[in-house]
């Protein structure tokens, strides 16, 4: 129990963080956390070392999300917060510029949405959990290469939609 407790202290904020960037809501990420940790502890005997510790925390996490969005009835597209524009540019207070970026971003949700899981599941963890390629493939049980691919192939599957997108 006190490794676990330390374990818990090491890696609380990296998974809140993890949640957060999908949510993007402060009390869910932080009860979904707490669930997180709590299905790890219950499980932690089965922690056989393969990966590392963070990417299996985050790979609980991310069920641990998906289970509640599943409970809530909430489509899976809200993987994908539409407020999270962050313009770079002084460009925020343009309505046209805000329509076209919360149109592209609705438009990627959709896209990804419609991925096959394994391509979902890879950029999820790539994107969001920041994790290298080494860490996704332990974490799904398949060749670096293979998540590599994987990723590779979303990206393209992306690109493509969103090019075709755009002559509708």
């Amino acid at each position: 129990m006190e490794d676990f407790e330390v374990i818990y202290t090491e890696y609380y904020q990296r998974i809140y963080a993890f949640l957060f960037k999908m949510c993007q809501d402060r009390d869910l990420s932080e009860e979904l956390t707490q669930e997180s940790f709590y299905q790890a502890l219950k499980s932690f005997h089965r922690y056989d070392g393969s990966c590392s510790l963070f990417t299996w925390l985050a790979a609980i996490a991310k069920n641990t999300y998906f289970k509640h969005l599943r409970k809530a009835s909430h489509r899976q597209s809200e993987l994908y917060p539409i407020d999270d524009l962050s313009p770079a540019t002084g460009e925020e207070d343009d309505p046209a510029i805000l329509l076209q970026k919360r149109a592209e971003l609705e438009a990627l949700r959709r896209i990804v949405d419609r991925l096959p899981e394994k391509y979902r599941d890879v950029v999820i963890l790539r994107i969001y959990g920041d994790l290298p390629f080494t860490e996704i493939a332990r974490s799904l049980k398949i060749s670096e290469n293979s998540a590599k691919v994987l990723f590779y192939r979303a990206k393209n599957q992306i690109r493509e939609e969103l090019s075709y997108d755009n002559y509708l």
